[in-house]
């Protein structure tokens, strides 16, 4: 009985290892072209989240249906998803708002309850019956039609478009010749208090990073016991943004873990060597 404590202690460290160490080698390295190397059209044009930097949750936008918003009616208590769109985009931006519906819709959070998610379009031409339809579509994509209230498509004048892309440094560059944006994509995590805690590039999002940044941005208020054990395994790494495995902290894990699997071990035996002694003089008498 004590070698199936001993093995079953030993699976438990082996298994979390392993599993920190195969999601490690997922992880891809992100090395971009040169701002030199860029075509005209694509200079002074990125996405670089300053990581804790504040978002300026007081800008007013116009939300799906028309309605005066400020920005701070979504923060205060979840984190928030938030992603930079145009809704009259024809490619990458209904890539961005698919990857991001996808991917969450691989979560079992939902949005409303455990967290918001946020689309801003940089097009200040976008309206909200454009954006009422885009909304339309991500939460019929989402297939959980009770999570509306938590999806919000926002609309604003130039002002407030350039306050709050300037705080992501999200740039773009409007093509007068072709009609169109040249804009990075991605999508920020972000603190109940507008703070940004994690950012993805691209268009698609693995969904053990997007969970464990909403774990992360909401301070362990969100997730279960697993997901806290994940994090204590991964760290994200801003160069790459994305989660990747600790090697330190797993070898910091192994030895608790060998250390409880020790004394788990020493404190049954001696149990039973104790339970023997008594069994023995109980037989004596």
């Amino acid at each position: 009985m004590q070698k199936v404590h001993y093995l079953l202690a030993f699976a438990l460290g082996t298994l979390l290892a392993g599993s920190c160490a195969l999601h490690a080698q997922t992880v891809p390295n992100n090395v971009g072209p040169t701002a030199a190397t860029l075509p005209p059209a694509l200079q002074n044009v990125g996405f670089e989240p300053p990581l804790n930097g504040h978002m300026p949750l007081e800008v007013h936008f116009r939300d799906e249906s028309g309605r005066d918003v400020q920005l701070l009616e979504f923060f205060g208590q979840k984190p928030v998803v938030l992603a930079f769109v145009y809704y009259t985009c024809p490619m990458l931006c209904d890539q961005v708002q698919m990857g991001v519906a996808g991917t969450l819709r691989m979560l079992s959070f939902n949005p409303g309850r455990d967290y918001q998610v946020v689309f801003i379009s940089f097009d200040p031409h976008d309206t909200p019956e454009v954006a009422a339809e885009k909304k339309r579509v991500a939460v019929e994509r989402f297939h959980r039609p009770e999570t509306v209230s938590g999806w919000h498509f926002l609309t604003g004048s130039e002002e407030s478009i350039a306050a709050v892309t300037r705080a992501a440094n999200f740039r773009f560059r409007y093509d007068a010749k072709s009609k169109l944006f040249a804009h990075a994509s991605g999508v920020m995590i972000l603190t109940p208090d507008g703070r940004i805690s994690r950012y993805f590039y691209g268009v698609e999002y693995p969904s053990r990073d997007m969970r464990l940044g909403l774990v992360d941005a909401s301070a362990g208020k969100i997730g279960s016991p697993i997901d806290r054990v994940l994090l204590f395994c991964f760290h994200y790494d801003p160069s790459t943004a994305k989660y990747s495995a600790s090697i330190l902290r797993i070898i910091r894990l192994g030895g608790i873990l060998t250390i409880l699997v020790i004394v788990g071990g020493i404190w049954i035996s001696r149990r039973r060597e104790t339970h023997a002694g008594h069994s023995k003089v109980q037989g004596a008498r």
